[in-house]
C-alpha cells in the first residue's frame, strides 16, 4: 500500500510502498477513505513530541472494513467506520468508571513502538497513535473504531474522529455547559469551531469567538457564534469583561499557547471554569494569578473532549445529517496523499481549518 512516512522530525515526508499485516485476534483491516490533517500531526512531525521513526502519521480518518480477524463481532466487511485514537480496553479502572478516553491498557492502547503491523523491506515501520491514517490501509484494534451509518459522506465523517469530537466533547462532557450560559472560545480552527457548534447544541445563550483572523471569525459566525473578537486588534480579556459585565462562566482555549491559556482563565467570572484543549509544547508552564482562585474559578484539561466515542460519534453524525452540526464549513481543501508536505506547510501558516486527504485521488 502507499503511505506517507516520516523518517526524521522536521524533514519532509516521502510516499512509500509499505507492507501491512493481516488482521489478528480482535483486529480490523480498513481501507482508508479520507484522513484529516490535524495540527497534532504537525506537532509530532516537527519534533515537539518525540516519536520513534520511521512512522506513518495521521489519526483522524474514515474508511470501509476490508477484513476482520478472529473474535471480531462488532464490524464486518463493508461496514463504514470512523477511527479514534482514544482506543479503549473496557476493563481498566478508567474504562469501567466512564473515562475510556484515558484507558490505561498497554495491551489494547499500545505505546509507541509496540505495534507490529507495518513494515518496509522487512523492517518495522511504527504505527502512530494506534492508527497511522496517512496510508491506503489501516490495521487497528476493533476498539479503535466506531461503526457509522452508511449514508453519511465519508469525507465529512472523518472530521468527527478527532477535532469535532474534541471540541463538542469539551462542551458537553468536560465543562458541562448549561443552557442559556455565555461561553468564550479562543482559537477558531477545527477544534475551536467545534466548541462553538457544541455550545449551540448545548443551548448556550451567547457564544463569543476569539481569533486573529477575520476569515476564521466569519466561519465562527456561520457555525453559531453570536459575538466575535479579533485578538490582533483588541485585548480579548478586556473586551470579554466589558461585553459580559464581569467575565464568562465558561472559557475554552483551543490553541495550546501560554498566552491564550492564561487569557482564558483571566476572562472568567466568579465560579467560572476554563477548559484547555490545545496541545502545549512539553515543559511549557502557565502563570496564573493566585487570588483569582479564591472565588471558585477553575482551570482544567480535557483529553480528546473527555469522549466516549462509541456513543458520541454516531450522535454527532446524526446531528450532521439533521443539519444541526456544521461539518461542511470545516473543510478548507481536499488533497491527494502526494500533497501531504504542502498540506503541512499550509498548517504552519495558521490559515486552514481542516485539509482532508482523499485516498482515491
Amino acid at each position: 500500500m502507499k503511505a506517507a512516512v516520516i523518517w526524521e522530525a522536521g524533514k519532509p515526508m516521502t510516499i512509500e510502498r509499505v507492507d501491512i499485516g493481516k488482521p489478528g485476534r480482535r483486529e480490523v483491516l480498513i481501507r482508508t477513505s479520507f484522513a484529516g490533517v490535524c495540527h497534532s500531526d504537525l506537532h509530532f512531525a516537527d519534533g515537539a513530541y518525540p516519536y520513534p521513526t520511521p512512522y506513518i502519521p495521521g489519526h483522524e480518518s474514515s474508511g470501509v472494513v476490508e477484513e476482520v480477524g478472529e473474535d471480531v463481532a462488532y464490524v464486518k466487511k463493508g461496514d463504514h467506520v470512523v477511527t479514534c485514537l482514544s482506543v479503549f480496553c473496557g476493563c481498566c479502572p478508567q474504562c469501567v468508571t466512564g473515562r475510556p478516553n484515558l484507558c490505561e491498557s498497554v495491551d489494547v492502547k499500545l505505546p509507541p513502538g509496540k505495534a507490529q503491523r507495518l513494515w518496509m523491506g522487512g523492517k518495522l515501520v511504527h504505527q502512530f497513535s494506534n492508527l497511522s491514517s496517512f496510508a491506503e490501509m489501516m490495521l487497528v484494534h476493533e476498539n479503535a473504531l466506531v461503526k457509522i451509518r452508511p449514508d453519511v459522506p465519508l469525507d465529512r465523517a472523518c472530521l468527527v474522529g478527532c477535532g469535532v469530537l474534541t471540541g463538542v466533547g469539551a462542551v458537553v462532557h468536560a465543562a458541562k455547559v448549561k443552557a442559556g450560559s455565555t461561553i468564550a472560545v479562543i482559537g477558531c480552527g477545527g477544534v475551536g469551531l467545534s466548541v462553538v457548534n457544541g455550545a449551540v447544541l448545548a443551548g448556550a445563550g451567547r457564544i463569543i469567538a476569539i481569533d486573529m483572523l477575520d476569515s476564521k471569525l466569519e466561519l465562527a459566525r456561520k457555525v453559531g457564534a453570536t459575538d466575535v473578537i479579533n485578538a490582533g486588534r483588541t485585548d480579548p480579556v478586556a473586551a470579554v469583561m466589558d461585553m459580559t459585565s464581569g467575565g464568562v462562566p465558561y472559557a475554552f482555549e483551543a490553541l495550546g499557547l501560554k498566552k491564550t491559556a492564561e487569557q482564558a482563565f483571566a476572562m472568567l467570572r466568579m465560579g467560572g471554569t476554563a477548559t484547555i484543549l490545545g496541545m502545549f509544547k512539553p515543559g511549557m508552564k502557565l502563570e496564573l494569578e493566585g487570588s483569582m482562585f479564591i472565588k471558585d474559578r477553575r482551570i482544567q484539561g480535557s483529553s480528546m473532549g473527555s469522549n466516549q466515542f462509541r456513543v458520541d460519534i454516531p450522535y454527532l453524525l446524526d446531528f450532521y445529517m439533521q443539519g444541526r452540526l456544521h461539518l461542511d464549513h470545516l473543510i478548507s481543501d481536499t488533497i491527494s496523499l502526494s500533497s501531504i508536505n504542502e498540506a503541512f506547510a499550509n498548517l504552519r501558516t495558521g490559515a486552514p481549518v481542516r485539509q482532508i486527504i482523499d485516498m482515491a485521488a
